[in-house]
């Protein structure tokens, strides 16, 4: 362990490195310009900013060195003389190559000048890694925080419907890599959340997500990612498929997916739906984890959701009205007859064949296919609702003086 200098030589060391300070500065920037191809490719105020960080480290050294208890708050004094937007440009690593570089050059000025001196640096050196690990840390607690509570802002704004201007701008400084169709997923809220899971899974699927927890609810805004890198690099996968496998990541209970919609600014519209398809899936005992919200129309429609009662006029009813009065009937008479095709052809005095056609005609028309006691529910809920709409209409009409 080398000697400590007396008073004496340790004054004079600590007036020359003040004389060298300047120089000492000046050829670690050279430095940084010859090994560091980052710094070189730096906007010049940019690079300004570093070199006043590496002045700023040489200043504290001679501080440290001439009464090391004097600065305990080494990294902070250092990088206050950077603008804060420097630790957002210039990563932990390259802080810590920035050092390297400081330390080297002034090892190599200060070489056979004292041996204590050399130790000093090599400490000091030391103590501003630790503290500037440190400073990286706090900042990137204080961004997660941030990023946290804007998430949560956004999700809300999505649920609520309450979208501004401010929305898309708060979207990109998420980092929101979406770039087309969204769906919103909402389900219950586990016992602890692995929100860093829940990511991980959704960016081998090939889409970005928002998180809310919102009490018992736990949101996902699921969007399509830029670059898909899920299980099939040639397509996407449905939005179905991705919420299945995000599935685990819920707790107990209903499990609703809202309906694709073209872009994030339209993500409400998912959003309705899927809540309000969560507020009655307990209404369908056989629903399967996860349910579409539209599988839900029926429930949702009961329930008074406006929503859903336009959706089945709008996708059931009215084309088949359009379409031809026969299937309408048709359907009609075989809902009402329990799904006998022999009752309804009684009914309508036609041949059971000619049942069967109309009701393969009635699933090409609208999709949905009467034979099956689920969709056959869709389909009884939304001849009704039509025809309550269309009686309503009738009547408006009638009243309305001439």
């Amino acid at each position: 362990m080398p000697a400590r200098p007396t008073a004496q030589e340790k004054a004079e060391t600590l007036a020359w490195l003040r004389r060298i300070s300047g120089d000492l500065a000046t050829a670690t920037i050279k430095r940084l310009e010859e090994s560091l191809p980052w710094y070189a490719d730096m906007p010049p105020a940019r690079r300004s900013a570093v070199g006043l960080v590496a002045q700023a480290g040489i200043a504290s050294f001679i501080q440290w060195y001439d009464d090391p208890g004097s600065t305990p708050w080494i990294a902070a004094d250092i990088f206050a003389a950077a603008p804060r937007e420097l630790l957002r440009s210039v990563s932990l690593t390259q802080t810590l190559q920035l050092i390297r570089v400081t330390v080297a050059v002034t090892e190599e000025r200060v070489a056979g000048r004292a041996e204590d001196l050399r130790e000093s640096i090599l400490l000091f050196s030391r103590e501003v890694a630790f503290a500037s690990a440190d400073v990286y840390a706090r900042a990137a607690e204080a961004r997660g925080l941030w990023d946290a509570r804007l998430e949560a802002l956004v999700v809300d704004s999505i649920l609520t419907g309450e979208a501004n201007e401010e929305l898309p701008s708060r979207i990109a400084a998420l980092g929101w890599h979406g770039h087309g169709e969204v769906a919103v997923l909402v389900g219950t809220t586990p016992a602890q959340v692995d929100v860093d899971q829940l990511r991980r899974i959704a960016r081998k699927l090939g889409v970005d997500v928002l998180i809310g927890v919102q009490g018992s609810r736990l949101v996902l805004v699921i969007g399509r990612a830029e670059t898909p890198v899920g299980d099939d690099p040639h397509g996407e996968l449905a939005f179905t498929e991705i919420a299945k496998r995000l599935e685990p990541g819920f707790g107990a209970g209903h499990l609703v997916l809202g309906p694709t919609v073209p872009a994030l600014v339209d993500a409400g519209q998912s959003a309705r739906a899927a809540l309000a398809g969560f507020a009655v899936a307990g209404a369908w005992r056989g629903a399967p984890r996860p349910v579409e919200a539209d599988d839900l129309l029926p429930e949702r429609a009961l329930a008074g959701d406006s929503a859903a009662k336009a959706t089945l006029v709008e996708r059931i009813y009215r084309p088949l009205q359009a379409h031809s009065s026969d299937l309408v009937t048709t359907l009609w008479s075989y809902l009402d007859n329990g799904r006998s095709l022999e009752a309804t052809a009684r009914e309508l005095f036609v041949h059971p064949n000619t049942v069967r056609y109309r009701l393969k005609r009635v699933s090409d028309v609208i999709g949905w296919d009467a034979t099956g006691p689920r969709e056959a529910l869709i389909l009884q809920t939304a001849l009704i609702i039509g025809s309550i709409g269309t009686e309503v209409t009738r009547r408006r009409a009638v009243r309305r003086p001439g």
